[in-house]
């Protein structure tokens, strides 16, 4: 299992919060996700592949950096 975090801009309040979880926890392979506003990252746990959050993080509506 690994961690990755992500860097999300866009990310500024908690409605971008639960969206970016909502959407890359549904990742089968995804432990946990954690979106830091302050920070504005999105940190993953699990045997996931980077292309595949960045994927379900656009599908919410946002951009990694």
């Amino acid at each position: 299992m690994s961690n990755q975090t992500f860097h999300v801009p866009e990310v500024s309040c908690d409605h971008c919060k639960a969206a970016i979880e909502s959407e890359v926890g549904q990742l089968a392979a995804v432990e946990a996700v954690e979106v830091s506003v302050d920070d504005r990252t999105v940190r993953v746990t699990g045997d996931v592949q980077a292309n595949e959050v960045e994927q379900a993080i656009s599908a919410a509506g946002y951009e990694v950096a």
